[in-house]
């Protein structure tokens, strides 16, 4: 059986696809490309059609991750087809549980940067750890603010995978 992620950002050509892409190499490095399904959307359709940023290529192709990528939005029948949905701010995550046609759907939605604190055998999916769990948005800074961004996404990728390899771990059994 697949597992499906989606990452949502806000125009699906920044933090989004720089998530789908890491994550992606993830997966691959721990050998479960052919379990695990990874794609990313954008909260509106503002940017649908156009490629990432292009600071988004620069910083994964600087980082060794691929970046083939055209933005699309995210649609509410998605929610059927996905396993886990990753929002990666807290209006992402609140835009999301609100698109969701039942609760069960509306529980698929977490925070990316949660994962970051699965090292301390919590997460937090809700921030109820408290401080800021977003990946802020790069869009209208420098290069900077994309190298900050594909570490903060690099860092809890790790945790992300770790849930999702038990998870399917649990399918297994």
């Amino acid at each position: 059986m697949t597992y499906r992620v989606c990452f949502v950002c806000t125009g699906n050509i920044c933090r989004s696809p720089m998530a789908e892409y890491v994550f992606r190499a993830r997966v691959a490095e721990a050998g479960l490309a052919d379990r695990v399904e990874i794609d990313s959307a954008g909260t509106g359709g503002w940017h649908e059609g156009e490629a990432a940023d292009p600071r988004t290529v620069t910083v994964l192709r600087d980082g060794g991750y691929d970046c083939d990528h055209i933005a699309r939005r995210f649609q509410p029948s998605w929610f059927a087809r996905r396993d886990l949905v990753i929002a990666l701010d807290a209006g992402h995550l609140r835009d999301l549980r609100r698109l969701a046609p039942t609760e069960d759907d509306a529980r698929k939605v977490l925070l990316l940067r949660a994962y970051a604190r699965r090292s301390t055998g919590v997460l937090a999916p809700d921030n109820s750890l408290g401080g800021d769990l977003d990946v802020p948005d790069p869009y209208y800074g420098g290069p900077d603010g994309f190298a900050a961004c594909l570490e903060m996404v690099e860092e809890a990728s790790t945790g992300l995978l770790a849930a999702v390899r038990e998870h399917l771990e649990g399918r297994a059994a």
